[in-house]
């Protein structure tokens, strides 16, 4: 099977959207309240990690951009709705430029090191597909955190 980088794009553009609609739906307050139980994130705060993790999988590894992140500080994210739509559109238009040049078969073009540490026979398409693994992944966990925010604000 053989899947064109551009063919991606709207599948983790659907990620990335659908996560930008619970900000939306759950507005400034919400969007960055925390369910109740410990180690539980805002939703705000894991979008916010998902633009870090996009820019350091997909900018750094397959775009060759630098990127300096702060993951910790990813989980302690807040801010408004418009501040994150905004950090969201323009990580969707890097992305075009960041997965241009990508030839899903070869090996990465740039060095890039994945928080497990295995990496071992990677092409630049297993970097794209993990990048959106991640991202669907990290969908899932707001929608469930958008339900439970919303049941714990009903009377």
């Amino acid at each position: 099977m053989s899947i064109a980088p551009s063919q991606v794009l709207p599948f983790i553009n659907r990620a990335l959207d659908g996560m930008l609609q619970i900000v939306e739906t759950l507005g400034d307050a919400r969007a960055n309240q925390r369910p109740t139980f410990v180690g539980a994130n805002s939703p705000y705060a894991i979008l916010t990690h998902c633009v870090g993790l996009t820019h350091n999988i997909l900018g750094v590894a397959l775009g060759g951009r630098t990127y300096q992140r702060d993951r910790d500080a990813e989980f302690r994210a807040h801010g408004t709705v418009a501040d994150i739509r905004q950090a969201v559109q323009a990580l969707q238009q890097q992305i075009q430029a960041d997965i241009a040049q990508v030839q899903g078969d070869q090996p990465p073009a740039f060095a890039w090191q994945p928080r497990s540490g295995r990496m071992q026979g990677w092409t630049q398409g297993s970097i794209l597909l993990q990048c959106y693994t991640e991202l669907a992944q990290h969908h899932g966990h707001m929608e469930i955190t958008r339900d439970i925010l919303l049941a714990l604000a009903e009377p």
